[in-house]
């Protein structure tokens, strides 16, 4: 079950784990460090998931998730890891910035819990969103198994070339049909994704407001650029992102809510410039949790 803690230990091969990306720009030149960041961040969401007990605040989890990348060489962050508990995971009355850093909320049997975070390793940089429970949570699991149908459409739009606000509107409309509010509204600018990128590795990694000062400064160096060209980093529903995918790679997170519950998964979309449309944009992984539990889901239908 999502909302169970317990690890899965089903493994396969993820269909583009060895494929090449096509004609891209030099930043996904090597896909593997950013495949091995991305894993590794999963790897540390489903060890900090099966400690969780009754009791453990969110401050606690966040924690967690920190120490257990910097014991395995981590040592710059896009973004510190976040922990949100019960009706927080639906960002229930957030309203500022400083309302999505973890707080001294208790979790509680049958409560649902995200994990986020974004390591660097290596200079290759991942965001990734887990979502689960503490025991059985059957809305959150509903809300795991509607998620599949987000990525599949966004996928599917992405390499028709629609334009970033265009497909987030469908995803909007996708989650209200399924009854749903959109929760990634909430997020600043109302972001369902962001451009991410190789990070230079360097002695002293400073951190600002809970980011990586390096990841930042290329966020800004983007969208200065992106300005310019036309294009943004950021995928929102406003008109700067009025335009088609721009190559490169996307922490992509669609995030759902009901009535107090929320969940969301975040991981890497490849866009590239290939004419093929397969090759033109890939989910970078297919071996990762939520995506093993549809696949376990359709085993048992």
């Amino acid at each position: 079950m999502a909302g169970d803690t317990r690890q899965r230990t089903a493994r396969h091969p993820g269909r583009h784990s060895g494929r090449p990306a096509g004609r891209h720009s030099a930043d996904l030149a090597d896909l593997s460090g950013f495949r091995e960041v991305q894993r590794l961040s999963y790897e540390c969401a489903e060890a900090v998931a099966a400690q969780l007990r009754p009791g453990v605040t969110e401050r606690e989890a966040a924690r967690m998730q920190r120490e257990w990348l910097r014991d395995r060489g981590v040592r710059d962050w896009f973004h510190l890891p976040f922990a949100w508990f019960g009706d927080r995971t639906a960002f229930a009355n957030f309203r500022i910035p400083l309302q999505f850093f973890p707080t001294n909320r208790r979790l509680e049997p049958g409560m649902p819990f995200i994990l986020d975070m974004a390591p660097v390793y290596k200079g290759f940089s991942a965001d990734i969103g887990y979502s689960g429970s503490l025991g059985l949570n059957p809305v959150q699991d509903r809300l795991m198994s509607d998620l599949q149908a987000h990525r599949t459409l966004i996928l599917e739009q992405v390499r028709e070339r629609r334009s970033l606000r265009e497909i987030y509107e469908d995803v909007e409309r996708l989650m209200n049909r399924q009854g749903y509010a959109n929760r990634h509204r909430a997020y600043p600018f109302g972001v369902i994704a962001h451009k991410i990128d190789r990070v230079k590795e360097r002695r002293w990694s400073p951190t600002a407001f809970g980011f990586g000062t390096q990841s930042l400064k290329g966020l800004a160096s983007d969208a200065l650029h992106g300005h310019r060209e036309g294009w943004s980093p950021l995928w929102s529903p406003y008109h700067f992102s009025d335009h088609p995918p721009q190559p490169g790679l996307w922490a992509v997170e669609p995030h759902l809510g009901f009535r107090g519950t929320g969940a969301k998964f975040e991981e890497i979309l490849v866009v590239t410039d290939s004419r093929d449309p397969e090759e033109s944009a890939f989910w970078l992984d297919d071996d990762l949790p939520h995506v093993r539990r549809w696949a376990e889901e359709e085993k048992a239908a």
